[in-house]
């Protein structure tokens, strides 16, 4: 299975879906931060060290993400959505990456918690998040509570 963490930040979901792909998988982080970046690799677990794949990209561009076309079986997107500017550009990348009938998982900020999280301005809602992904061709599989600050949500690609 080939996994990509579009907005990698700390890698805390990069190590998790590492885990879950074990040996016979890849798991990319992404991120436009190349310091992030390096602190993944550096403190990837040794077993994890031929899993974890960083690159230096932009997902919000054609091409950013610097990933062959229909090459992942998912995408996460967690703590990033709410910071994104040019989320059409985002969607075409993830639709050119994504297998047909691969997973798209979001998870993201139900609210600004004071001091923790976005501001209240940039928050987008779990409604907003599902009427954009479905809107650009996803399916929706489910959304689940994703902690006591966070929603989640799993599509499908057309």
């Amino acid at each position: 299975m080939k996994v990509g963490d579009f907005g990698a930040g700390s890698g805390h979901y990069t190590r998790a879906a590492a885990a879950v792909v074990g040996h016979g998988g890849k798991v990319y982080a992404i991120d436009v931060q190349e310091d992030v970046l390096k602190h993944i690799k550096l403190n990837a677990q040794a077993h994890h060290q031929n899993i974890i794949n960083t690159i230096w990209g932009d997902i919000e561009k054609p091409g950013g993400t610097h990933l062959r076309e229909t090459s992942l079986d998912a995408v996460l997107l967690a703590n990033t959505f709410f910071q994104i500017e040019n989320r059409f550009a985002l969607l075409k990348e993830m639709q050119r990456v994504i297998k047909p009938g691969g997973k798209l998982m979001v998870v993201d900020w139900a609210g600004s918690y004071g001091g923790l999280g976005p501001a209240s301005e940039k928050v987008v809602s779990e409604h907003q998040a599902e009427d954009f992904f479905i809107n650009g061709g996803f399916h929706k599989v489910k959304s689940f509570r994703a902690g006591p600050h966070h929603y989640g949500i799993i599509f499908t690609a057309p």
